[in-house]
């Protein structure tokens, strides 16, 4: 009896993955991080040792990924962050403005509708745009200014679902 049952829920969970394929979904992907640990203080500082020790764990864990885009704020430390994972997709960093989220972000999901997009930005910046992506506040401010492990998946389904995936690196 239960391996009838066992087997009768798989069958419903095939199917119902089998009709979620079928359906053709386009997904639009977005990887937000923070930028890794700085130097110092400073204007526009680069990247610490341990700052390219975690740049470096990023492209690792993003080198099998088919990357359509990389956005970047035009400092050091946020192009540092991306700089291997945008050689290894052979691509360029495009920069952003960080002034206008939910706009900024409208034009990122029109331009890259069915893509992953890879966005390096900062503490108070990275959960603003989140919230926008998602199109609520799940973020009330900013990341802790000493915490750069951050790592947000946001997924957006073509009828306007979204999907927030909270991770660490």
């Amino acid at each position: 009896m239960k391996i009838k049952l066992a087997f009768l829920l798989t069958c419903i969970i095939l199917a119902d993955v089998g009709h979620a394929l079928c359906q053709e979904t386009e997904i639009t992907t977005f990887i937000l991080l923070r930028h890794a640990e700085k130097v110092d203080n400073s204007g526009d500082p680069d990247l610490s040792i341990k700052g390219y020790e975690r740049a470096e764990r990023l492209a690792s864990m993003l080198s099998k990924t088919e990357i359509a885009a990389i956005y970047s704020t035009n400092l050091t430390r946020t192009k540092e962050t991306v700089r291997t994972v945008a050689e290894n997709s052979d691509m360029d960093i495009q920069t952003y403005g960080v002034q206008t989220p939910v706009e900024t972000v409208s034009e990122w999901i029109d331009k890259h509708r069915g893509e992953i997009v890879v966005v390096s930005g900062h503490s108070n910046t990275t959960p603003a745009f989140a919230n926008a992506l998602i199109g609520r506040e799940h973020f009330s401010g900013s990341f802790d200014d000493s915490d750069y492990g951050n790592l947000l998946i946001i997924t957006l389904s073509e009828t306007g679902d979204s999907k927030l995936l909270h991770l660490r690196y």
